[in-house]
């Protein structure tokens, strides 16, 4: 057990009859009249729910054990996902549900984080961005606009993306993995 004194960014906390929590942010409060608190804004690891928390000042608190570790992704078989721990060549199996939204953007081979705690797997964090060819996209239409236009184009991890006009089809591009957003070309 540790005290609110003890958090920082990042750390996990398990509450609410074991359910775990990561801190995404933090605020010692020392008011004027009455005592010391710790303000906490905390984001659900299974179901990303964010919720704001007030804890009164050393209070007990129970840190959870996670693990995070650097995996290789192999392959998708249907229903679960397959890395490979990058030190022992392990390979573990992730469920759908726990990859989320994160699989649009997988590409095998690629090296993810993989957080762990107690043998179970509870999310997959990708590289901020990564680069992709893409597969299909339709010609760009010169047209009357008074801003630059987008159009979708499919790219070879088969997300669908929002790119300029001038973009075809074979080129590399740089997307963001968090909101899938078009960052630029790669040369």
């Amino acid at each position: 057990m540790a005290t609110t004194n003890d958090l920082k960014n990042g750390t996990t906390l398990k509450l609410d009859g074991g359910e775990l929590w990561n801190v995404v942010e933090f605020q010692h409060v020392k008011p004027g009249k009455g005592g010391a608190f710790v303000r906490t804004k905390l984001k659900n690891v299974t179901s990303g729910k964010v919720v704001d928390k007030t804890f009164n000042a050393g209070a007990k608190v129970e840190f959870a054990n996670v693990d995070r570790r650097e995996m290789q992704y192999l392959y998708n078989d249907g229903e679960s996902f397959v890395f490979m721990d990058a030190e022992t060549y392990d390979q573990i199996i992730v469920p759908d549900q726990v990859v989320g939204k994160n699989a649009d953007f997988m590409m095998e081979s690629a090296t993810v984080t993989v957080a762990m705690h107690e043998g179970e797997p509870l999310y997959v964090e990708l590289p901020p961005s990564i680069e992709v060819t893409i597969t299909e996209t339709a010609p760009g239409v010169q047209g009357d606009r008074s801003t630059g236009g987008t159009k979708s184009a499919t790219v070879e991890t088969g997300a669908t993306v929002q790119v300029p006009l001038f973009i075809g089809n074979g080129e590399r591009i740089k997307v963001d993995t968090r909101s899938g957003d078009y960052l630029g070309r790669v040369n």
